[in-house]
């Protein structure tokens, strides 16, 4: 273990399971402070970011204990509903978990993060490609994909912003064969660990020059062209 991350402060959005759980997990191995907010029961803050009380109950809560932030990332997760089925307050709820809320605690953290500071958003490969259906998450992963490059320029010589847009992330850590592996260029599924090991890393002095970016982790999936007829790729008609 370095000691790069020990005792720095790390704040975690959605952090009780999944890609968050990961990321959480991984900076409490490197002996970091870790604060997570989460609407899942549990140890940590239990509460709905959506909500701006919620948000700023939150951050004097980290405040008060820790004094500072040193890291904070935005993971927690929108909704995912489509033009036939999601209501305008559903659009709107999925906005204000996926943006709002990112760019709210930013703020509210904004006069106390520590010199050399790491805002990492997560966003998602549909930020630039969509199925039928998903507009409200598409939505809020594209507005944050946007925010992240905002916040940059804004925050320069005060802290470093980037997003990661993971692609196919089994939160079980399902292994997958046949077309579901073979599909990707990289030949398999994505875990929760690729994306932790992301965001670690751009945490890290070694991405001192990195900010305002975004890294898709997908697995080359979105870099791949796809022609029906074309290298054994086949789209069978419902006709």
């Amino acid at each position: 273990m370095s000691r790069e991350f020990e005792k720095k402060v790390v704040v975690v959005t959605g952090g009780a399971h999944g890609i968050g759980k990961a990321i959480a997990e991984l900076f409490l191995a490197e002996g970091a402070d870790v604060a997570v907010i989460d609407r899942t029961e549990g140890e940590h803050y239990v509460g709905d970011i959506s909500k701006k009380e919620v948000l700023e109950a939150f951050a004097d809560e980290v405040l008060e204990k820790y004094g500072h932030v040193d890291i904070l990332v935005n993971n927690a997760m929108s909704m995912m509903k489509g033009l036939d089925d999601c209501s305008y307050e559903e659009f709107q709820y999925s906005l204000a978990v996926g943006v709002t809320a990112p760019f709210y605690l930013t703020k509210l953290f904004h006069e106390h993060f520590s010199a050399g500071a790491s805002i990492i958003n997560i966003s998602s490969s549909r930020d630039r490609m969509s199925q039928p259906q998903t507009e409200s998450y598409t939505a809020a992963k594209g507005g944050i994909s946007a925010l992240t490059h905002a916040l940059a320029v804004s925050l320069a010589g005060k802290a470093r912003v980037n997003s990661i847009s993971p692609g196919w992330i089994d939160t079980d850590y399902r292994i997958y064969e046949g077309a579901d592996a073979v599909q990707q260029p990289a030949g398999r599924v994505g875990n929760p660990m690729d994306i932790a090991n992301m965001v670690l890393f751009l945490c890290s002095e070694k991405a001192g020059f990195i900010t305002g970016e975004n890294i898709c982790i997908d697995g080359g999936m979105t870099k791949q062209m796809i022609y029906h007829g074309d290298y054994g790729w086949k789209l069978e008609s419902a006709e």
